[in-house]
């Protein structure tokens, strides 16, 4: 007799849609953005899924917590190293970024977003402030002479 596999309930909390994911992480030693693919999954706190990079192919095990944002996960990649990358979701259209960290060797930073949607970090950001209207009050300048030498 076989077991019937549990049907698995999606996070249905929009800051963490599970499918398709895309991202960048940032090291000293490469030029720029590194972008990655990834496949992930939400589930009542956790997150599952893999994905690819520069490096190569890699999965992703972690958790998350509703209540406050925060994300932590571990990459590893296939017959190869592990990262921890801890970072959160504020709910403000910037998806989760942080750090991430290989053991005590190096850390560099990371950003993540669901496939589809605008680079959060892109140019599409802009920000307009209303400046005050230019005053008609004259400025009277005053001359200040040197202190003689002595």
């Amino acid at each position: 007799m076989s077991a019937t596999p549990q049907k698995i309930e999606l996070e249905t909390d929009p800051r963490f849609p599970s499918g398709k994911w895309t991202g960048f992480w940032l090291q000293r030693f490469f030029i720029g953005r590194q972008y990655m693919s990834l496949n992930l999954t939400f589930a009542d706190g956790v997150v599952r899924g893999e994905g690819v990079d520069r490096v190569g192919e890699f999965s992703i095990t972690g958790r998350y917590d509703l209540k406050t944002g925060n994300v932590r996960l571990t990459k590893a990649y296939v017959r190869a190293h592990s990262l921890t990358y801890e970072g959160r979701n504020e709910n403000d259209g910037q998806w989760i970024w942080g750090v991430w960290r290989h053991l005590t060797l190096d850390r560099g930073g990371f950003h993540l977003w669901p496939q589809g949607e605008n680079d959060p970090t892109g140019p599409t950001l802009s920000a307009e402030k209303e400046l005050p209207a230019p005053s008609n009050t004259k400025v009277k300048w005053e001359t200040v002479e040197e202190p003689a030498s002595i």
